[in-house]
């Protein structure tokens, strides 16, 4: 856990992005990934790291986006195995 903490800061420092948008576009992917813990976090770190509510609820506009989006297509490739197998199962 001590290695994971590091590399965590590590991630977080200024460097071409600033923290801010880092813990943005944290606090996307935890959504997107559905983290409970990791929304609790990242919100606080991106409210200390001086995001504003806007700058959130546009990020949280990208977590729906990518959230939904990569599921839709999941769901169209499930669609397509069902109906390979099926039509194999058929003959």
């Amino acid at each position: 856990m001590q290695a994971f903490s590091e590399m965590g800061k590590t991630a977080l420092e200024p460097g071409a992005l600033d923290t801010k948008t880092k813990e943005l576009i944290a606090l996307a992917i935890s959504v997107a990934v559905r983290c409970d813990p990791c929304v609790t976090y990242h919100s606080s770190a991106a409210q200390r790291a001086g995001a504003t509510r806007d700058e959130v609820a546009e990020a949280m506009g990208i977590a729906v986006y990518m959230g939904a989006g990569p599921s839709a297509m999941y769901a169209a490739q499930a669609l397509e195995a069902f109906d390979q197998w099926d039509e194999k199962a058929k003959g």
